[in-house]
């Protein structure tokens, strides 16, 4: 008899406007799912109206659900920096306030280790003009945003959308 080994991860994203980073996600090899919503801030069951105002404390961030066995945790990161600049503190593009700050809302105390190293091995590596202003937080709770905004590009492909790929 063989036991299954569940390779399903999942790490929270903060990056500016999560729409555009939803995008980008769900074309990364090994992603299986991705979802949109609040989380960082200390309101229970935020809204886009209210986060946008930038009173709720909760960043706009992208649950990603990964398979580790096809992509792994380090490598999902290193897309996360290649999408935004994580240089830029509160803001991102046109979009300024702590609700496009740039952050990674670990799952586990591994995913939290990992993540410390990897933002001092790019602080450290000479890549960026500026030091890393990247926020690593144990993730508590995400709140899934509205429906209207989940998969929103793909729904409005001329939506707004301030994320690239860098090499």
């Amino acid at each position: 008899m063989t036991t299954a080994v569940n390779s399903t991860e999942e790490v929270v994203l903060a990056a500016g406007c999560f729409w555009g980073v939803e995008q980008l996600f769900k074309k990364l090899d090994g992603v299986l799912e991705t979802e949109v919503g609040y989380t960082g801030g200390g309101m229970p069951e935020p809204d886009y109206h209210r986060v946008c105002t930038g009173v709720t404390g909760h960043a706009e961030a992208v649950l990603v659900r990964f398979d580790s066995t096809r992509v792994a945790y380090e490598e999902v990161l290193r897309y996360f920096f290649r999408l935004h600049d994580p240089t830029m503190l509160n803001r991102q593009h046109n979009d300024v306030g702590s609700q496009y700050r740039s952050a990674i809302f670990a799952a586990t105390p591994a995913q939290r280790r990992i993540a410390e190293e990897f933002v001092r091995t790019e602080n450290e590596s000479g890549r960026w003009e500026r030091p890393v202003v990247t926020q690593i937080v144990d993730l508590e709770t995400f709140w899934p945003a509205e429906d209207y905004h989940q998969d929103y590009l793909d729904k409005n492909p001329y939506g707004y959308n301030c994320h690239i790929l860098r090499d």
